[in-house]
C-alpha cells in the first residue's frame, strides 16, 4: 500500500486570526488628510528645482525608450547576438532596412528634444535644433560601418589577447567589454556633435549592466580591450591610443579640480590621463591627472598609483607592500 499523502482539491482555508481590513481606518485617514500635503510639497520642489513636464523640456520618460534605441542599434551592428530574433543571411538586408529606418524616427524625436531642452535653459535664440538634430541623426547612421570596423578590431584583440577566448562569437555575446565599448562607440559618436544628455544616458546604461564605465567623451583608439572589466573607470577627457589592454579595476581619473571664482570647479579643461599605443594597465591601478601621459609601449603592474608621466617602453612596478608608494620604472 502507498505511503504518500492523499492529494485534494479541496481549496486551503485559513484557521488563523481574523484578519483586518486594509487599508485602516488610520490609514485612511492619513491618506485623506496628510497624504495631499506631501504632493503638494513635492511638486512644489519639482517646480522650484526643474519642470520635467515644460513643453520645451527634456522628456525624462523618454529614458527608457533610448535604453530600446541602443538596443536596436546594437542590433544594427550585430544582428545575430543582440536582435530579438534569428536574422538568417538572407534577411539582413531587410532586417537592417526596417530596424533603421524605426530608430531613425525614435532617435531623431530625442536628439531634437535635447537639443531644444539645452536651448531652452541657456536662453538661445535663432538655435535651429531641428538642423542640428537631422544632421546628428544622420552622420550616427552613416557612421555605423565604421564603428562595426572598429568593432571588430576590438573583438580581435579581445581573441587574441584573452587565451581563455575560444571564438568571436563566444566575446560578442559573453563579454562584458564588447557591450561597453560598443556602446561607447555610439555615445562618442554623438558626444562628438554636441548632443546633450543623449550619450550619457547611453553610456550610463552600459554602465549599470557591465560594471564598465567609460564616459562618451573619452577618445579610443582601435583594438582596445578590457580584460574582466568589472570596476574600470575612464573620464571626459582621457584618450587612449590603439592596441591598448586594460584589466579589471583599472581607473584613468583627475586629480584634484581647479575651482573658479565662486568655488565651482572649472569645466572644459584636460583632467584625465593620455594613453599612448600598446599599453597594458594591470589590475587595480590608478592613473591620474590631465597632464599625465603612459608612454607607448609601457606596462604597468597592478595596484600601482600614478600621477607623473611614464616613459615609452617603461615597465612600472609597484614595490611596496603599501598601495601608492615607492614605484620603480625601469626601461
Amino acid at each position: 500500500m502507498s505511503t504518500k499523502p492523499r492529494r485534494t482539491d479541496r481549496p486551503h482555508h485559513y484557521t488563523g486570526p481574523a484578519r483586518k481590513p486594509f487599508p485602516t481606518p488610520r490609514l485612511n485617514t492619513w491618506i485623506n488628510d496628510r497624504l495631499p500635503q506631501v504632493v503638494a510639497r513635492l511638486e512644489s520642489e519639482m517646480r522650484e528645482s526643474f519642470d520635467n513636464h515644460a513643453e520645451d523640456g527634456l522628456d525624462f520618460a523618454g529614458r527608457n525608450e533610448i535604453y530600446e534605441v541602443l538596443d536596436d542599434l546594437l542590433a544594427a551592428l550585430f544582428p545575430g547576438c543582440y536582435s530579438r530574433e534569428r536574422i538568417g543571411k538572407g534577411e539582413t538586408n531587410f532586417f537592417l532596412g526596417d530596424l533603421l529606418r524605426h530608430v531613425s524616427f525614435r532617435l531623431g524625436r530625442h536628439i531634437r528634444e535635447a537639443f531644444r531642452y539645452r536651448c531652452s535653459r541657456s536662453c538661445e535664440t535663432g538655435c535651429s535644433c531641428e538642423k542640428k538634430a537631422e544632421e546628428a541623426l544622420i552622420h550616427l547612421i552613416e557612421s555605423l560601418p565604421l564603428i562595426r570596423i572598429a568593432l571588430m578590431e576590438d573583438i580581435r584583440a579581445a581573441y587574441d589577447g584573452d587565451p581563455a577566448a575560444t571564438s568571436y562569437e563566444e566575446i560578442v555575446l559573453s563579454y562584458p567589454c564588447i557591450e561597453a565599448i560598443a556602446t561607447h562607440r555610439l555615445a562618442h559618436c554623438l558626444y562628438e556633435l554636441n548632443v546633450p544628455v543623449i550619450p550619457r544616458i547611453m553610456s550610463e546604461r552600459a554602465h549599470s549592466r557591465t560594471g564598465i564605465d567609460i564616459h562618451p567623451g573619452a577618445s579610443i583608439g582601435p583594438r582596445f580591450f578590457i580584460d574582466h572589466g568589472t570596476g574600470v573607470v575612464i573620464g571626459e577627457t582621457a584618450t587612449i591610443g590603439k592596441n591598448v589592454k586594460l584589466y579589471q579595476g583599472v581607473t584613468l581619473g583627475a586629480l584634484s579640480f581647479p575651482l573658479d571664482s565662486k568655488g565651482n570647479p572649472v569645466k572644459g579643461i584636460k583632467r584625465h590621463p593620455d594613453i599612448e599605443d600598446n599599453v597594458i594597465i594591470y589590475a587595480n591601478t590608478t592613473i591620474l591627472g590631465g597632464e599625465t601621459r603612459i608612454g607607448k609601449g609601457a606596462v604597468v603592474s597592478g595596484n600601482t598609483w600614478i600621477t607623473k608621466s611614464v616613459p615609452a617602453g617603461a615597465v612600472v612596478t609597484n614595490t611596496s607592500n603599501r598601495s601608492g608608494v615607492s614605484i620603480s620604472v625601469k626601461k
